[in-house]
């Protein structure tokens, strides 16, 4: 992005807000799903700044936290009905690539899609209170000023999105080595190289050895969700099952044609797979506990992709 205009012509402001953009993103992202519309976000906060009395702002860090949190929540009330109304699952926009871009956001380890996809559950005061408070570290007085709401009436807010999230979050004691050594055997396997001479499916046949392979590497109880926005061709259902996911995800295999642009790249902090094939493209984010996937999360959507094009 290029860099922001001066605010009344004072170059230390405009480097003071560059150093914390990507924070701010962050935030945004975090309460959003969406890196368009957290930067969308942030935009408007800075030209904000550019209009508030700067005799009235001590922290000029603090100011501009709570004003994207502010912003952040009114864009994720309006987007709710929106995400009512769409096609299949609705999963977050992904950020892709090795390490996060410091000029565009910088993730806490814990916004993998699947915790974002818990996240959309919480009514947007328990998800602003439990990202800023649970994730972002701010103090419940800087929360209420972002919510609109008291202190104590936020920390109740935070503690129930905190138990809701702890029965339905994925689990992340898993290390980035073990998680990545995971990603790669799925890669391995869907590629058609199980290392036991599975055939991954590509030949046009029920590809047994290799969906066999696939299915001991998934949790029984893996589900899948796919988002295609209605625009290209997804499940419109969580597919749940470990052999009924791994059929799947073969079946994707033979429609595309082969996994020659399957990749592992890093999704939202941590290995993940980019594959693009003859007019299309696909990130996948998983989710490993134990050794096994417990949770595929398919992004097809191209509105969602374009910034990873």
């Amino acid at each position: 992005m290029s860099r922001p205009p001066y605010v009344n012509g004072d170059e230390a402001l405009a480097a003071e807000f560059g150093a914390i953009r990507p924070r701010l993103v962050g935030v945004a992202y975090g309460l959003l799903g969406s890196v368009d519309e957290a930067e969308d976000v942030v935009q408007d906060a800075w030209f904000r700044l550019g209009g508030a009395e700067r005799s009235e702002i001590g922290d000029v860090t603090g100011w501009l936290v709570v004003t994207v949190s502010r912003l952040a929540l009114d864009v994720l009330r309006s987007a709710r009905v929106r995400r009512e109304e769409y096609v299949g699952p609705w999963l977050p926009e992904p950020v892709v690539g090795e390490g996060d871009p410091a000029d565009r956001v910088t993730l806490d380890e814990s916004m993998s899609l699947a915790m974002l996809v818990v996240l959309e559950s919480l009514s947007p005061a328990e998800r602003t209170s439990f990202v800023l408070h649970d994730v972002f570290g701010l103090p419940f007085g800087e929360v209420a000023r972002a919510v609109g709401r008291s202190a104590a009436a936020c920390r109740q807010l935070a503690a129930r999105a905190r138990g809701h999230v702890a029965a339905r979050a994925p689990r992340f004691e898993v290390d980035e080595s073990e998680h990545r050594r995971v990603v790669e055997a799925f890669a391995r396997i869907v590629r058609g190289g199980d290392g036991d001479g599975g055939d991954g499916g590509d030949d046009g046949d029920d590809g047994d050895s290799g969906i066999g392979a696939l299915v001991a590497l998934l949790d029984p109880d893996v589900v899948l969700r796919s988002d295609g926005g209605g625009v290209v061709g997804a499940a419109r259902r969580p597919v749940r099952g470990s052999d009924r996911v791994g059929r799947f995800v073969f079946g994707v295999v033979r429609k595309s044609g082969g996994t020659g642009g399957l990749t592992v790249t890093t999704v939202n902090g941590r290995a993940g797979l980019l594959w693009a094939w003859n007019g299309g493209l696909a990130v996948y984010g998983l989710t490993v506990s134990e050794g096994r996937i417990t949770e595929i999360d398919i992004v097809m959507n191209p509105e969602k992709l374009r910034s990873v094009r």
